[in-house]
């Protein structure tokens, strides 16, 4: 297997990262595909997106294994950080180590900027996702007997 860092003006990680995505996007917890215009546009939109990371898998040619990640900033550190925001592993390849070597390439690329931290959302009822975070190192965000566990939250523009 063969880790990359995605070059978005690439012809064949530009498919690849598409692919993988709106396979994602139609996990059964996920949904429905991708729109066309969502595919057309991701990859230029994520290339003029500062801090924008993404990390293919490909095993004998063929991707396998997809992680989008983005810079962000921790104020209570006066550090960057990178949240991981989608993580996806073709069926046939999970448990194989896609995942592990995602998740050592999203965090060396922390390392090397200087973050203090990696952070990730995952859905309540994602047991298996949930399992596989856990063994990669990370946890609940935990604000003590005070403030209890963060929570994910959203409101949509459009």
């Amino acid at each position: 297997m063969e880790l990359s860092i995605v070059n978005y003006q690439s012809p064949d990680d530009r498919q690849a990262l598409v692919a993988l995505l709106n396979a994602y996007a139609q996990d059964p917890i996920g949904g429905e595909a991708l729109t066309l215009d969502v595919q057309a546009r991701l990859c230029d939109a994520l290339a003029q997106h500062p801090g924008a990371y993404s990390f293919l898998v490909r095993n004998n040619s063929e991707p396998v294994g997809l992680l989008n990640a983005f810079t962000g900033f921790s104020t209570f550190k006066a550090m960057p950080l990178i949240n991981i925001h989608d993580v996806y592993v073709a069926p046939h390849m999970r448990g194989k180590g896609v995942l592990q070597m995602l998740f050592e390439a999203v965090e060396l690329k922390a390392i090397e900027l200087g973050c203090c931290k990696l952070t990730l959302e995952v859905l309540q009822e994602n047991y298996r996702a949930q399992g596989a975070y856990r063994r990669q190192g990370f946890k609940g965000y935990d604000l003590g007997e005070a403030g209890g566990e963060a929570l994910f939250w959203q409101k949509k523009i459009s």
